[in-house]
């Protein structure tokens, strides 16, 4: 399995060090085949590359380095061996306005420059009500341009209605919809979407469910371990 969290625009420097602090001992307790990321801030990435878990990028742009303002390339990355990014999350894509073309160049760009990428996909409420012939139909148009045999690929579907809102979607629709995208892109294949300790167990079991990406139950150390150590 495998655990990622994404803190977003949470935690500091600071707080996010006493975090992972606190998270390397536990994790001698894990499955020794599960695989934790962690996704902190830009102003929180830090050189962890003899611990347990892998830190990455909540976003960059596709450059080495240049004139763009507000922004990080590969070369900021670089310095702290961030070798890991999120790309497409769904909050990008709605609040920032990134268009499937922006979203596929940045994958491309870090897929040249040998990045594990874990690639995020979703469908609205509106689209959900419609069934599962328009739900699929939406997720393989946030494929365009991109190149699915990549072999440091990791997709992570969050239906955008269950992100952050506490309602999860039902054991039958993640079954339905990870089946159904198994037979498009034969990759780990992660859930998203208000996973919490009281939820993880049912959500783990399910067929074709490799992981899980995690926002709100992966800011403290304990809920996170919740997941992990389950």
């Amino acid at each position: 399995m495998i655990y990622a969290a994404n803190f977003k625009t949470n935690h500091t420097r600071q707080s996010t060090r006493e975090y992972l602090g606190r998270l390397q001992p536990q994790l001698i307790k894990k499955h020794p085949n599960d695989k934790v990321y962690i996704f902190p801030p830009l102003t929180a990435l830090d050189d962890y590359t003899s611990a347990d878990f892998t830190i990455g990028a909540q976003n960059a742009y596709p450059v080495k380095n240049g004139a763009f303002t507000g922004e990080v390339g590969i070369e900021q990355l670089a310095e702290f061996n961030i070798k890991t990014i999120l790309i497409g999350h769904s909050e990008r894509r709605d609040i920032l306005g990134e268009s499937q073309e922006e979203v596929a160049k940045k994958f491309a760009f870090f897929k040249e420059q040998g990045f594990e990428i874990i690639y995020c996909i979703g469908e609205s409420l509106e689209i959900r009500e419609q069934g599962i012939e328009a739900v699929m139909e939406h997720l393989i148009s946030q494929f365009e341009g991109i190149d699915t045999t990549y072999e440091n690929f990791v997709v992570a579907y969050e239906p955008i209605w269950a992100i952050g809102t506490g309602r999860t979607a039902s054991v039958e629709e993640i079954t339905q919809t990870h089946n159904a995208l198994k037979k498009v892109v034969d990759k780990p294949l992660l859930y998203g979407g208000s996973v919490k300790g009281a939820n993880i167990a049912e959500i783990s079991a399910i067929e074709n469910v490799d992981g899980v990406l995690v926002g709100g139950a992966s800011l403290k150390t304990e809920t996170f371990l919740e997941l992990v150590l389950h």
